[in-house]
């Protein structure tokens, strides 16, 4: 697959009476107080106070300041500044745009060179925006609805046509799929993730077939991805990687996942498919 255009998002909407309450929100999500949020902004515990309860309106500056400080996601801090009544610092340019056209050559290369493991990048709704030859050997065989316009990686995995059938340990894996989900929701606030939770959520689990055993259980260092291709159980574990202080809403949420070998067995076929 190659670079695709991400789906537009829904910026976070900006309610309340100002700044002062979204900033305190964050800092008790953070579970700071509001002494240690002054000391990491070089500011007093009197002047923090008074910015949450709207006594003082913080500069742009200042804002911003808070906002690393509590390690605010790009898009919130847009937000942020939106509510304090300054100009959103941070643009969000289309993942298609000329601009970005290093980022998409950088990410294309990366996967590739992940080569035959599986690897890809999604944007923040789970939209597939490039993957390489090893993801697509996991799906082949899933119906052709689920591939286009643009597939997203949540439908793929737990859609009962999708790959659900084929993962062995579905329960676990699905489990972690919807936790990271849930993490997600709690931080960026987007009505369209809640959406997409709420659809893959209420897939029905497939069942297993009568009287096929469970996969016997390994010791891995992380949990698994336990999937069946061509009658083999292929076992994976996933690693995440994003871009450091990203300065536009897009790039900060484009994710780069990985899938290395849980065991030799899993490397070897991967390598003997691949030729």
């Amino acid at each position: 697959m190659t670079i695709a255009a991400s789906e537009p998002t829904v910026a976070a909407a900006v309610t309340g009476p100002g700044v002062g309450p979204l900033l305190r929100a964050w800092r008790e999500r953070r579970r700071i107080s509001q002494l240690e949020l002054a000391l990491r902004a070089d500011s007093s515990a009197r002047h923090i106070s008074f910015v949450e309860t709207g006594r003082s309106r913080p500069s742009e500056e200042m804002v911003l300041r808070l906002a690393e400080r509590l390690d605010v996601p790009v898009r919130e801090r847009n937000a942020l500044l939106l509510a304090a009544g300054y100009a959103p610092r941070f643009p969000e340019t289309p993942l298609d745009d000329p601009a970005l056209e290093a980022l998409r050559d950088g990410m294309e290369r990366l996967i590739r060179g992940y080569e035959p493991y599986p690897a890809l990048v999604v944007d923040a709704g789970y939209t597939v925006v490039a993957a390489n030859r090893g993801i697509a050997m996991l799906l082949e065989g899933v119906p052709d609805e689920l591939m286009a316009p643009a597939p997203n990686a949540m439908r793929l995995t737990l859609h009962p046509q999708g790959l659900a059938p084929r993962i062995r340990n579905l329960p676990e894996w699905r489990g972690h799929l919807l936790a990271q989900m849930e993490r997600e929701i709690a931080l960026h606030r987007s009505d369209r993730l809640r959406a997409l939770y709420e659809e893959v959520a209420a897939y029905p689990v497939p069942e297993e077939p009568p009287g096929d055993e469970p996969a016997e259980p390994v010791p891995y260092f992380a949990l698994p991805l336990q999937i069946e291709h061509a009658g083999r159980i292929l076992s994976f574990v996933s690693s995440i990687s994003t871009f450091n202080t990203p300065m536009d809403v897009t790039v900060a949420e484009l994710a780069i996942e990985t899938f290395l070998p849980a065991d030799r067995a899993t490397a070897k076929y991967l390598h003997t498919v691949a030729g």
